[in-house]
């Protein structure tokens, strides 16, 4: 089955196939009809099984666009309205159906202004209860979601919800999604749903098949070095350490900066602008590495996460799931990652058992195996990339000093180097740039030969496009391997 049998309309669909979204999740499947044919739905998944677009496809093939607020989106944190906002947006921007998100923190006239120019609010209950009962907001919505009820009701929103819903008392369609269905959101659904389908996606769909879930033993003492190793061996293109406390955050993050990764963090202490600059930053690429605690877990969206590093293992196997759910989305595969000591391994069986899929044990990689590695990051980069008209005159050039086995050589050795040399990068810079570079290392390495006496040795590894610096292939050393007690059985 692929999106094309949901039969939505034109502009929909190319905004799906933009998003490179292919074969729908498991929730998408079963939530997709029943809202199509105007029913109420009560839905039990797991964040990361595609939620936000089980709700948001058929919603927006039902909207005109042209009605003011159409739909209003209920849910728990700031950030995941903020998260669940752009993704709206995202599908229906070529339908006409813009998106504003409602939460405390911010102007009141500032989110009114941008609701008066929307088909779509995405709220959380504090701010939206006073913009309802102030009567600064009046909207008769089609369609009213409940995103993350079971996490509503945990951070005691249950009250604000019923008080929200006595004063929608139009005919509408209400849709309730939750990760798990405690007693009081059965009530709650009882209340305000109508003859609803109800869903349930089993345990063995809880968790994403396009994820690989691997586990590595390691010694406390041992765990930022095996981090970094792992992180160095697995080269992600964007990736997600959860911690388990604040402070972990901020001394994690340190540590990754203090080793050349382009890393931020988030947690609860952070004022709201901030997490949203942080946030926009790691979206937009100018983060690679995004240091949380659980309160992103739930909260943030990012469809080209590859790697999801646990540092701790979670406290429950529902955290597991929502935290493993940021990668492998959009049918792209992912790869979640748990740190773990002998004494933790109970816990993980255990997590193992709930959630009805396999995390694999596997073993640190040593340092020549990360090394080698980075080496076929980089062969596989050069077998990829196209050949520029610019590249023919810049070898053309180069081919009148040195023959093409020394261009070579020097191009790789170039590209080795090329966060050491102050960020310099070849691809956009001019011949004369390039030829310089090259020259200026050549030089650079004569003269540390000369003066060690010998030939000089050019840089041990490939580069890892996380860095900005030069790496030895050992976990996160400079300078080679971190001093240690004991030689671990990984060196």
């Amino acid at each position: 089955m692929n999106f094309n049998d949901f039969n939505f309309k034109s502009t929909l669909q190319e905004a799906i196939d933009e998003a490179g979204f292919k074969e729908p999740s498991p929730i998408q499947k079963e939530a997709i009809p029943p809202i199509l044919e105007g029913k109420d739905v009560i839905a039990q998944a797991h964040t990361g099984t595609g939620k936000t677009a089980a709700f948001g496809l058929p919603m927006i093939n039902l909207m005109d666009g042209k009605s003011g607020i159409e739909a209003l989106v209920i849910v728990p944190t700031r950030e995941l309205a903020m998260q669940v906002s752009d993704e709206l947006y995202r599908f229906g921007r070529l339908s006409n159906i813009k998106t504003a998100t409602v939460y405390g923190g911010t102007a009141y006239n500032k989110q009114l202004e941008r609701i008066s120019l929307a088909n779509i609010i995405v709220a959380t209950p504090g701010r939206l209860q006073d913009l309802l009962k102030s009567g600064k907001l009046k909207i008769k919505p089609k369609f009213i979601v409940l995103d993350e009820a079971d996490e509503m009701l945990d951070m005691g929103f249950l009250d604000e919800i019923k008080q929200i819903f006595k004063l929608f008392n139009h005919k509408k369609q209400t849709l309730m999604f939750s990760a798990t269905m405690p007693q009081a959101i059965k009530i709650l659904a009882n209340e305000i749903l109508v003859e609803p389908t109800t869903i349930t996606i089993t345990k063995s769909d809880s968790t994403n098949k396009n994820i690989t879930q691997d586990y590595y033993v390691m010694n406390e003492s041992e765990r930022d070095d095996a981090l970094i190793r792992l992180i160095d061996y697995k080269n992600p293109s964007k990736a997600i350490i959860f911690c388990r406390m604040k402070k972990e955050v901020d001394r994690l993050v340190t540590h990754l900066v203090a080793s050349g990764f382009k890393a931020k963090g988030l947690h609860g202490d952070m004022e709201q602008r901030q997490r949203e600059v942080v946030i926009r930053a790691f979206k937009q690429g100018q983060v690679d590495i995004f240091v949380a605690t659980d309160v992103a877990a739930r909260g943030l969206d990012v469809n080209d996460v590859s790697h999801v590093f646990n540092y701790h293992i979670p406290f429950d196997s529902e955290s597991y799931v929502h935290r493993i759910g940021r990668t492998g989305r959009a049918g792209k595969e992912g790869e979640a990652i748990t740190l773990v000591t002998p004494s933790e391994l109970k816990a993980l069986q255990k997590i193992q058992k709930d959630i009805g899929s396999k995390i694999t044990t596997q073993e640190i990689p040593t340092k020549d195996e990360v090394v080698n590695s980075q080496q076929d990051n980089l062969i596989e980069l050069i077998l990829n990339t196209d050949e520029a008209q610019s590249s023919h005159e810049v070898i053309k050039k180069l081919s009148s000093h040195l023959d093409i086995t020394a261009i070579a050589y020097k191009l790789v050795s170039l590209v080795q180097k090329q966060n050491e040399i102050m960020g310099a990068n070849v691809i956009g810079m001019n011949l004369t740039q390039i030829e310089r570079l090259i020259e200026q290392k050549s030089n650079e390495r004569d003269d540390k030969g000369r003066r060690r006496g010998g030939g000089g040795g050019g840089n041990r590894n490939a580069p890892n496009r996380n860095r900005n610096r030069n790496q030895s292939g050992g976990g996160g050393s400079r300078s080679g391997d971190r001093n240690h007690s004991a030689k671990k059985k990984w060196d």
